[in-house]
């Protein structure tokens, strides 16, 4: 199967259960509070450093299923669950001021641009 198709496959599904997880938590737990994106950071974070430390210490996954799970769905499902395995190989790895660098400027600059977005379409007519 197509690479593309698996990736598109796991994203469809991926989109689709971060939309219920959002819904599930504002009907459980309130609208006052992003908890559903809060869930899907967590438990993208969660499955992401499972499923890839899995596929290399324990298991052989085929590299279609990491496309599948790793790329498609959690890569839908949260784009959040990238960044922190992605800290935590640099941190791992022993490049400390790169791992906090990739954590302090993914927060800091990304909320930066939320702000910088968020003023440039007030601007727009």
């Amino acid at each position: 199967m197509s690479r593309y198709l698996l990736i598109t496959m796991g994203a469809a599904l991926g989109a689709n259960a971060r939309y219920l997880v959002g819904i599930w938590a504002a009907n459980r737990l309130g609208a006052d509070f992003p908890y559903g994106t809060l869930i899907v950071n967590i438990s993208g974070s969660f499955l992401l450093g499972f499923i890839l430390t899995l596929a290399s210490e324990r298991l052989s996954i085929s590299p279609e299923t990491r496309l599948l799970l790793a790329v498609g769905f959690l890569g839908s499902y949260t784009t959040f669950s990238s960044y922190t395995v992605e800290s935590l190989n640099l941190l791992r790895n022993g490049t400390l001021w790169s791992g906090l660098l990739n954590v302090f400027s993914n927060n800091l600059v990304g909320l930066a641009s939320a702000f910088l977005g968020a003023y440039l379409a007030r601007l727009v007519r």
